[in-house]
């Protein structure tokens, strides 16, 4: 269904004034917006917009499949599985306890319209990065939705090449592992510049009340 899924159905354009405007902010870091179509307990729908260079660092979601489907512009999008997901204890031997080796699933560039991708608790790069190469929107669908009170927060990484950290048995590494793709994550705190800012959902009706402008009209 998600593949059929078209800019209009949400009312945006790609003649929109924010996705023609493809140059990159020359100072500063760009800013995200997000508006949420449709949330419950069990399942929300998030549109994201995203200029030019704009970047969602690495983070995860926890305990959730979502479904994404690039509706304008394109990105590169990088993810990640954990090479153990029966490994929480981080037993895959690092040298230090706040980092755990991860698989590299995705590392390439979208561009619409594109097939939708699905992520899963412990596959399909349930931790990834976008970065916009042009001004770009986006339809997430998570099921369940990110809570705090249920356990399921967001927690961002920093990837580190799996050549560049000490292993505590001091091995080698080997064809077998760099042919895998391996990477170390390490747990960050939010990047303090990261900006995101909320609007309201102004396209057609998902949900009882929708209203006011989408957030792409005027930019």
């Amino acid at each position: 269904m998600l593949d059929k899924m078209r800019p209009e159905d949400v009312g945006l354009s790609s003649n929109m004034p924010f996705f023609r405007n493809r140059e990159a902010a020359t100072e500063g870091t760009p800013t995200i917006t997000h508006t949420t179509i449709y949330k419950s307990e069990k399942f929300s729908m998030v549109l994201f917009f995203l200029p030019t260079n704009a970047v969602i660092p690495l983070h995860n979601h926890p305990g959730m499949t979502v479904f994404n489907k690039l509706l304008i512009g394109s990105m590169h999008a990088k993810s990640y599985d954990w090479a153990d997901p029966d490994d929480p204890a981080n037993e895959s031997g690092a040298s230090s306890p706040d980092v755990r080796l991860a698989q590299l699933v995705v590392d390439d560039v979208f561009t619409a319209p594109c097939d939708t991708s699905v992520l899963f608790p412990t596959a399909g790069g349930n931790m990834h990065r976008f970065r916009a190469v042009a001004p770009s929107a986006f339809l997430d669908i998570l099921g369940p939705p990110y809570s705090i009170e249920e356990d399921r927060d967001c927690t961002y990484y920093t990837d580190i090449p799996y050549s560049e950290h000490r292993m505590t048995s001091n091995e080698p590494i080997g064809d077998e592992q760099e042919g895998r793709r391996l990477a170390w994550l390490k747990e960050v705190e939010m990047p303090k510049d990261l900006k995101m800012c909320s609007v309201r959902y102004g396209g057609p009706p998902h949900t009882p009340h929708t209203e006011h402008q989408s957030p792409a009209d005027d930019r």
